[in-house]
């Protein structure tokens, strides 16, 4: 699949930041996006060790799943080390050249990515969701375990119960819980589809567990990646 080529890789905290301010106007943040899906893509990234520092050595997996059925119809891994040190906000610099390598690896370009993080629920509002969705020109949105930025109630106790997740008065996504009972996840849009549909479609991506099938599949399968890594 085709992954666009608009910047440079940055060397500097300056040139990282100056990256997610040119691009952040080319967001499409209203949708609506895909109302249905035929396949999907799910994204995560495992590093070897504790992760920390420039050269770690890490595992970008994609897999794409069937949307109805959630079975695997496509995967690509590519193994590699991160390319920028760990700073807040700039964490998509660390990963994005590896997944970049593996989504172009791809055969079948999919109606949705699924990222492991952040889309606009980002201070500069220009999260791995958002880049990434711009650098393929695909619908894209962030689901999280954890928060980052901004503040929420807690959502209901049952599956499908969500609050604003608002930052600086301003809703960046939205709190959602998947499993009745359990821990939410941190839904945020990131390019080309708006945050209620994003929010169905994680739902319908989630039928047995916390995460999404896609998180949880390109998960294991870039562990099992850096595991076999020489």
């Amino acid at each position: 699949m085709e992954v666009r080529d608009l910047h440079e890789w940055p060397a500097t905290v300056a040139e990282a930041e100056a990256i997610q301010d040119r691009l952040r106007p080319s967001l499409d943040l209203t949708g609506p996006g895909p109302r249905t899906l035929r396949t999907v893509a799910g994204l995560d990234v495992s590093y070897a060790g504790d992760g920390g520092g420039t050269g770690a050595r890490l595992a970008a997996a994609v897999v794409v799943l069937d949307a109805r059925t959630l079975e695997v119809v496509e995967e690509s891994v590519v193994t590699g080390t991160a390319a920028f040190p760990y700073v807040p906000g700039l964490f998509a610099f660390r990963e994005l050249p590896t997944l970049v390598a593996a989504l172009r690896r791809l055969t079948v370009t999919p109606d949705l990515l699924v990222c492991d993080g952040y889309g606009v629920a980002h201070p500069r509002r220009f999260g791995l969701a958002c880049h990434l969705g711009v650098l393929t020109g695909l619908p894209t949105i962030g689901v999280a375990k954890t928060g980052f930025v901004g503040s929420h109630e807690p959502p209901g106790p049952r599956r499908g119960d969500a609050s604003p997740l608002v930052d600086g008065g301003e809703v960046v996504g939205r709190v959602l819980r998947t499993r009745d009972g359990v821990k939410p996840v941190f839904v945020s849009v990131g390019h080309r589809i708006d945050l209620d549909t994003a929010c169905r479609h994680v739902l319908a991506l989630a039928p047995d567990y916390r995460l999404p099938e896609t998180t949880r599949r390109a998960d294991r399968l870039s562990r099992d990646a850096l595991a076999a890594a020489p």
